[in-house]
């Protein structure tokens, strides 16, 4: 992913830049970041905000206050929970 890509998705989730620089999503909204270097994996949860740092990498926060810190171009896909509007609807739910 590229860093416009991720301030794209920032934007959409209406995202707010503090004075640190790191962008914090709304209240009751979190991301999902899949991550993947050399066939590995990796699914950081309940992200709550997100920074790019220099040198491509990326700073993310999570809900329980960990930190991960991983390079922007193994940053694949990011999903958004209870972004904007009315819940999703799961099936069978």
């Amino acid at each position: 992913m590229v860093g416009d890509s991720l301030t794209a998705i920032l934007e959409k989730a209406q995202a707010k830049a503090d004075k640190d620089g790191l962008y914090v999503l709304p209240e009751g909204t979190t991301a999902t970041l899949y991550v993947s270097h050399n066939g590995v994996g990796l699914t950081v949860s309940k992200v709550d905000a997100v920074k790019k740092l220099e040198g491509g990498m990326v700073h993310a926060r999570t809900t329980k206050r960990e930190t991960y810190v991983v390079e922007i171009g193994d940053l694949f896909a990011v999903a958004l929970d209870g972004a904007q509007g009315a819940p999703a609807r799961r099936a069978g739910f």
